[in-house]
Formats: structure tokens, C-alpha cells, sequence
């Protein structure tokens, strides 16, 4: 999995296998929703969902990803 910032856009996600084959590219990384939803042929068994602390529906910026918004993968039997 791989994150870059493009701007003036904002965060996004490729999602590859160890040999580089290529899964999913320029998820945008949108808070509050399962970014996996869209993809469940995959049979990646869980989801992946970007919430910020104080305002979990504030989009991650350039400089707050990782600090104090976050990319969580939520496993199905959590």
C-alpha cells in the first residue's frame, strides 16, 4: 500500500501485491467511509477507514496525516 499527497487534491491510495501487480490506484482518501467497500471482489477481509481526531469527518491535510488523522484497517471480526 502506498499514500502520496497530489495536490491541490489531497491524499490518495494505491493498493499493489508484493510482485508490484497492481490492485486498486487513486483511492482518495474520503473520511468516514469504508474505502473498500468498492472493491469487495478483491476478498480483502476487513475495511480501511480514515478518521481525524476532534472532527472525525475533517479531511487529512498535507501535514496532519499519520499525526492527528489516521488510516485505520479495521479487521471484519472487530
Amino acid at each position: 500500500m502506498a499514500v502520496s499527497w497530489r495536490e491541490p487534491f489531497g491524499w490518495f491510495m494505491d493498493i499493489a501485491l508484493i510482485d508490484g501487480t497492481m490492485l486498486v490506484a487513486g483511492v482518495p482518501l474520503v473520511t468516514g467511509v469504508d474505502l473498500l467497500a468498492q472493491y469487495v471482489y478483491l476478498g480483502i477481509p476487513g475495511k480501511l477507514v480514515v478518521l481525524s481526531d476532534g472532527n472525525p469527518f475533517a479531511a487529512p491535510t498535507f501535514d496532519n496525516l499519520g499525526a492527528s488523522a489516521h488510516l485505520y484497517y479495521v479487521t471484519d471480526d472487530a
